[in-house]
């Protein structure tokens, strides 16, 4: 019988409201509102993502989540100077370093660890010292893994977003072979003594076998969530997430 390390959480990511909502210029819809009701409808965590563009999240809105939400709040960032600031301004919960280019669509790939170690680790430093859980968004990579142990990060986030394309292409041996890589790195990285999460472009169709890896202990989902939330509902969209998530781990 798999012996699972704790209950899967759930984070919902509400850049996407924010998206919308900057398409028009407007005060709607409201990524707060969205977060307040994820919290409600079963959300173990809120994420949200402070470009340096702002193109989605805004800085009010992080001062608005931070007032708000009684769940945690990962706040993904850039490993830049501002966002820094920022995030020892408000002291998040949890602080995800994540890759960023302006001319992405959405974050491409995990973050470049091993070729910057000695930068990454000053720069999490007041982080982990001003109390926040510092989490590297990286790709199923064993250098990457080791390179995020090294410079002192609690949690490494893997980057599921090749597994999940492959899947939505067709391509079901390449698929297969890169979920078998994302448990095989979930293994070592627990091995590591690092808590493992996982996210980027999980849908229904493809959440359960991640799921199902005993070492994860949390997931990250945003886009899929505020798309299907547009037919169902976002309470009802979360809890089918949340239902296939305990499926896998029952």
């Amino acid at each position: 019988m798999t012996e699972y390390l704790g209950k899967l959480r759930l984070g919902v990511n509400i850049d996407h409201v924010a998206t919308v909502r900057n398409a028009r210029g407007s005060a709607y819809p409201d990524p707060i509102r969205a977060a307040k009701l994820a919290e409600e409808a079963g959300a173990d965590g809120i994420t949200a993502h402070l470009r340096e563009d702002r193109r989605h999240i805004g800085d009010a809105d992080i001062d608005g989540l931070m007032e708000a939400l009684t769940v945690p709040l990962n706040f993904e960032m850039a490993a830049t100077d501002e966002m820094q600031a920022i995030a020892l301004r408000h002291k998040p919960h949890a602080v995800c370093i994540v890759p960023e280019k302006r001319e992405e669509v959405t974050t491409e790939g995990g973050l470049e660890v091993a070729r910057q170690e000695n930068r990454l680790a000053h720069f999490i430093d007041p982080l982990r010292q001003a109390g926040c859980r510092v989490s590297i968004f990286i790709a199923a990579d064993k250098p990457q893994i080791e390179a995020a142990a090294r410079i002192g990060a609690a949690v490494v986030e893997l980057h599921t977003g090749a597994y999940c394309d492959f899947h939505a292409e067709g391509k079901f041996a390449e698929r297969d072979a890169e979920l078998d890589r994302l448990r095989e790195m979930s293994t070592f990285t627990h091995a590591l003594g690092l808590e493992v999460h996982a996210g980027h472009g999980l849908t229904y169709d493809t959440v359960q076998p991640v799921a199902a890896f005993p070492e994860i202990m949390e997931l990250n989902i945003g886009h899929f969530l505020i798309g299907e939330a547009i037919f169902r509902g976002l309470t009802p969209a979360i809890a089918e997430m949340r239902r296939l998530m305990d499926e896998a781990r029952a």
